[in-house]
């Protein structure tokens, strides 16, 4: 059954004494996260791995019997049943005498069974890479205009002290960490991630993964970025858009007023005879761009009326309409005749 050689405990994000509904919260949470038809693209087979990976350690950790096996001999679980009958037959043989290996002990015979390799897998003077890890970090709008250091909790394996690593104590398993040579604990790192970063960015962490195999180097930790929607900027590559309101009479006489950007707030100019939804530009006020300049914000006005008029404003608003001439709609009635 098993595909993968990751810690379980580590796929899950939870310490190896997590309860059964600890165990059952982590899958939930992560299986929305990673779950297949929530992402397109070449992102899409590499959430169908993980998903897979994720349902493999919840199969094995939420079924009692297989994660006693799992807790004691690690990612040679399945494994391990078979030790378990050749040792009973050879106690068998042998009158039911524990010895029956002409001696060996735990780790000689786990050793023997799967071809010289030990708990994780690897042949003895072998050494490998450790494997990369990755995670999600949303950053906001003002976080890429600025850069911003993210602290990251990882949960990672430290080794055993009473076994030293190696999983067993006098040829037993170790009853400190139940065989598999070490601990899982939670260890927060910081991490820089530069201005403009786009979003679905992958920022490399180099020796921040899993630690290697025998001596091997540690893998890389890969943070996946996320922009959060903003509430008044959207944003179109390194472009930002934003609506400004605007009183009638500013849009037709014209005026200065405050406008809100990334930073502090801005004066700008509503030309006269504005119309709604036309465009202001205030330029290198958007996000940095790739090339090392800044996109541009654009307003877009919005003509709004006051909630309520005192009997001046409806006394000038009723000479305006005697003023005027003419119908806004003539061109709306005309089109909509025509069919």
């Amino acid at each position: 059954m098993a595909t993968s050689q990751r810690d379980y405990y580590q796929v899950l994000g939870i310490p190896n004494t997590a309860s059964a509904d600890e165990i059952k919260k982590a899958y939930r949470r992560l299986a929305r996260q990673f779950h297949p038809d929530m992402h397109s693209g070449a992102k899409k087979s590499e959430m169908e791995k993980k998903f897979k990976e994720l349902n493999e350690a919840h199969e094995v950790l939420s079924d009692t019997d297989k994660r006693k096996k799992y807790d004691r001999y690690g990612a040679q679980w399945e494994q391990a049943e078979a030790y378990e009958r050749a040792r009973q037959a050879a106690g068998a043989q042998g009158g039911g005498q524990a010895h029956s290996f002409s001696g060996e002990g735990f780790s000689d015979i786990f050793e023997n069974l799967f071809g010289g390799r030990g708990r994780s897998g690897s042949p003895r003077g072998f050494s490998a890479q450790g494997e990369d890890l990755e995670t999600e970090a949303e950053l906001s709008l003002r976080e890429v205009l600025t850069g911003v250091t993210k602290r990251v909790n990882l949960m990672e394996p430290t080794p055993c002290l009473t076994c030293r690593g190696s999983g067993a104590v006098r040829n037993r398993p170790c009853q400190a960490c139940l065989g598999t040579g070490s601990h899982v604990e939670s260890k927060t790192i910081e991490v820089k991630i530069p201005a403009g970063v786009q979003d679905g960015t992958r920022v490399r962490v180099a020796g921040k993964g899993q630690p290697g195999v025998n001596g091997g180097k540690r893998g890389d930790l890969y943070l996946h970025v996320t922009i959060a929607p903003d509430k008044i900027f959207r944003r179109q590559g390194s472009d930002l858009q934003a609506t400004l309101p605007v009183w009638p009479w500013e849009a037709a006489l014209g005026a200065e007023v405050m406008a809100p950007t990334l930073t502090e707030p801005v004066r700008v100019k509503i030309p006269a005879g504005s119309r709604a939804e036309s465009k202001l530009r205030l330029k290198g006020k958007g996000l940095p761009t790739a090339a090392g300049g800044h996109g541009d914000l654009f307003l877009i006005l919005q003509i709004v009326m006051p909630s309520s008029l005192t009997d001046d404003e409806r006394a000038l608003f009723a000479q305006l309409g005697r003023l005027r001439t003419g119908d806004p709609r003539a061109d709306l009635l005309a089109a909509a005749q025509r069919g």
